[in-house]
């Protein structure tokens, strides 16, 4: 027992020191993806630290953790799968409402061709070529499913950061509405959290709905959530529309223009769906916009394809397409290269 606290105790200050680098890290620049890895990292040592606290059992622990891991891998694509026909069902079939399927497959062949490798590797000698194919696939299937899996846990960390209770500028990011005159409840959730943040603000704060008119809509998305708010109680001066904009970025661009042309203080928040924050936090970086990301709710079937649309668009910039060639390079070209030579 005294061996078991002195592991604890030892382990304890490390722990301790991650956790709080993670949240200074979040806090001060929640856009940067490293956070993401960082947050991984500080995952793997908590679980050790657990592990720890069963002293001579801890190896034993540690393989019951892989083990729901590697069960809990087994059934994401099945999951994605599901998600996939469900999406199909509810929201008609586009190629952004079967992401998830898609997905699912490519995981679940990754996951398939490694489970084959290691049942033939078990009773039989596979052929050098095949052999090696198979633990591409694998390899390639597992980089790319950790650096979403990275991606999505940072996303729902996020969330979670502290952030002011009080705001002077509340932007509200705009999408599609119902019959191009009313708000979808997707973009209600993002209108609802902002009244939240307005009535945390006592009322003070300016909300700036922000979104143009679509081709097929008849008023702009800006108008349709100045109604929403209107009719439920929001003081029309306490309103300032932003209706030119048509895409994220000049959501955040044009907002800024209003805001700076204000005099007094300028705390700003910008209100999304959860799943599109970090990617409006990395854009306001960019225009050099200091706020806090919020994120409203959205239904439980278009969250994974929400996400991986969000995964993509990320990883298709240029800095990060080409941290995830490198990266690629280094965990699956380097290993491959090497059994190549020596297998």
């Amino acid at each position: 027992m005294a061996q078991l606290y002195e592991n604890i105790r030892e382990l304890l200050p490390i722990l301790g020191g991650l956790w709080a680098v993670l949240i200074l890290l979040c806090i001060l620049r929640p856009q940067r993806l490293f956070n993401s890895f960082w947050l991984l990292m500080t995952l793997a040592a908590t679980a050790v630290t657990l592990a720890a606290m069963f002293g001579e059992h801890a190896p034993l622990v540690l393989v019951i953790m892989a083990g729901l891991i590697a069960t809990a891998l087994l059934m994401v694509p099945a999951l994605l799968i599901c998600n996939g026909v469900v999406m199909m069902r509810k929201e008609g079939r586009s190629l952004s409402n079967i992401l998830s399927l898609l997905l699912g497959v490519f995981v679940g062949v990754g996951e398939i061709a490694l489970l084959i490798w290691l049942v033939l590797n078990a009773f039989t000698q596979v052929h050098r070529t095949v052999s090696l194919l198979l633990i591409f696939v694998g390899l390639s299937v597992f980089y790319v499913s950790v650096l979403i899996l990275t991606f999505v846990i940072y996303m729902l960390f996020i969330q979670l950061v502290p952030h002011l209770f009080r705001f002077d500028y509340i932007i509200i990011h705009g999408c599609g509405l119902i019959d191009g005159e009313r708000v979808s409840k997707l973009l209600a959730n993002r209108v609802d959290k902002a009244i939240q943040l307005f009535k945390r603000s006592k009322g003070r704060a300016f909300l700036l709905p922000s979104g143009g008119q679509g081709g097929d809509e008849k008023i702009s998305e800006a108008q349709a959530m100045k109604n929403y708010l209107l009719e439920r109680g929001i003081p029309e001066e306490q309103i300032l529309m932003e209706d030119q904009s048509t895409t994220t970025e000049e959501n955040l661009r044009y907002s800024r223009k209003i805001i700076d042309s204000r005099e007094g203080r300028k705390r700003i928040a910008l209100v999304t769906s959860n799943y599109h924050v970090y990617r409006c936090l990395l854009l306001a970086r960019e225009l050099k916009i200091r706020c806090a990301g919020v994120g409203a709710k959205v239904a439980w079937y278009y969250w994974p394809s929400a996400v991986i649309r969000e995964f993509a668009a990320v990883f298709s910039q240029p800095l990060y397409l080409i941290l995830g060639v490198v990266g690629f390079f280094v965990f699956v070209g380097l290993p491959m290269s090497y059994l190549v030579y020596n297998y």
